[in-house]
């Protein structure tokens, strides 16, 4: 036979799922569920901490349990690209959430890392090599949404402005060609995991949130990998889309 925390939280995880019970909406007291059950409220607890660990609801003492909601940022991973936004004083992100009547911001740091195994790979980097990174955290409405985190190769980049932490409205991938390395193309790679330390410190994620992982790799047209950027993003804050199209001439296959 089930536990009986098990069946709570089945019984409250069906109720979220069918929206019964919406986004931001308080869940019935420890007491009321133990009632209902017919179970110590220790018993509820044990249940209600699977939906916690699950992130499907949020404890906020002393006022109790509500169901888990965040306004999710629309990610669009092709975006970038697009042409830049025609306001020369924002970037893609800032646009984006200022049109849509919400407030961006960011916090950025400059340091020089040495190159994991997966950096060093993607840049074409011995591991330990030293790289620049940008590391931002981005916000909309004071609430962090995500970790954009910029990698250079150091001699590329240790003479321009990409090496202080001023915003730069142009971008990156502008500077870059003013440098004499357009990126002509780049490669996607996603993958979803659990967040580390670091990623629910930066972020303040709560227990049970995985997050996807966006590699975004830029090369030149001689196919030198110049950027790599890592994103990542919170599943409960994202809505990942990726649009395709087709050419008229061409079949589908």
């Amino acid at each position: 036979m089930e536990p009986t925390y098990r069946r709570i939280a089945a019984v409250y995880r069906d109720k979220i799922a069918s929206g019964e019970l919406a986004p931001g909406v308080r869940l019935p007291t420890e007491h009321e569920i133990a009632e209902e059950f017919g179970v110590v409220r220790q018993t509820v607890r044990s249940g209600l901490g699977v939906l916690v660990a699950e992130g499907l609801i949020v404890a906020r003492r002393p006022h109790g349990y509500f169901v888990r909601e965040w306004e999710r940022m629309l990610y669009r991973p092709q975006e970038k690209s697009r042409p830049m936004p025609s306001r020369s004083t924002m970037d893609r992100f800032s646009q984006q959430i200022s049109d849509e009547g919400r407030v961006p911001s960011m916090h950025i740091e400059v340091a020089l890392v040495q190159a994991a195994p997966d950096l060093a790979e993607r840049l074409r980097v011995d591991v330990g090599t030293a790289v620049v990174i940008r590391r931002r955290v981005r916000f909309i409405n004071g609430e962090p949404v995500n970790i954009n985190d910029s990698h250079f190769p150091l001699d590329l980049v240790k003479d321009s402005e990409i090496m202080s932490p001023a915003y730069i409205p142009r971008g990156t991938d502008e500077v870059l060609a003013g440098l004499g390395h357009r990126q002509e193309r780049a490669v996607d790679e996603i993958f979803v995991r659990m967040p580390t330390p670091d990623e629910i410190r930066r972020l303040g994620l709560g227990p049970g949130t995985p997050v996807a992982l966006h590699y975004d790799t830029g090369y030149t047209a001689d196919d030198r990998p110049v950027q790599c950027t890592v994103n990542v993003l919170p599943g409960d804050r994202h809505r990942i889309v990726f649009e395709r199209r087709w050419r008229a001439d061409e079949p589908l296959s």
